[in-house]
């Protein structure tokens, strides 16, 4: 299991709803953290408004749910108006989250190459251990795989 290091489990975050937020001040027993490459893409609207939707039985479960991008505040506070979702969004416009969890890939689009986020949600427990990790989602039946092995937990 991946312990997250202490300089990132305490670094602190901007919030969508303009406070700051340190992974190590969460009370709840789980986090997950699902990481998508840009705000206001369809991809990354469908997933987020998939959890949004299931938002209820993650909070039933003591879990508190984060979405992260490294799109700029402004940005990810009008992606969370748009889409009326009950939980925060981060912007880790400097990235923290993004290398600690190793979700920055090379991607290829048109015939491009560049650096962006893989989309990755992970499971975290109160211990700041990783107990469950997906990689290169496909958002159909993401959000209901992640409530499965939380259940399961």
């Amino acid at each position: 299991m991946v312990k997250i290091n202490n300089k990132v489990w305490q670094h602190e975050h901007q919030l969508t709803n303009g406070g700051l937020f340190a992974l190590d001040k969460l009370v709840k027993k789980y986090v997950v953290l699902y990481f998508y490459p840009r705000a206001n893409t369809p991809g990354c609207a469908t997933e987020s408004q998939d959890f949004g939707k299931s938002y209820h039985l993650f909070k039933e479960l003591d879990c508190e749910v984060l979405g992260v991008s490294m799109d700029s505040l402004k940005k990810q506070q009008n992606f969370k108006k748009k889409y009326d979702m009950p939980f925060e969004l981060v912007a880790d416009i400097d990235e923290v989250l993004c290398q600690e969890f190793g979700v920055i890939k090379e991607k290829n689009m048109y015939g491009k190459k560049f650096m962006g986020i893989e989309r990755s949600t992970f499971l975290i427990n109160s211990s700041g251990e990783v107990i469950q990790s997906w990689l290169k989602v496909k958002v159909p039946e993401h959000v209901q795989n992640v409530l499965t092995t939380l259940k399961e937990i």
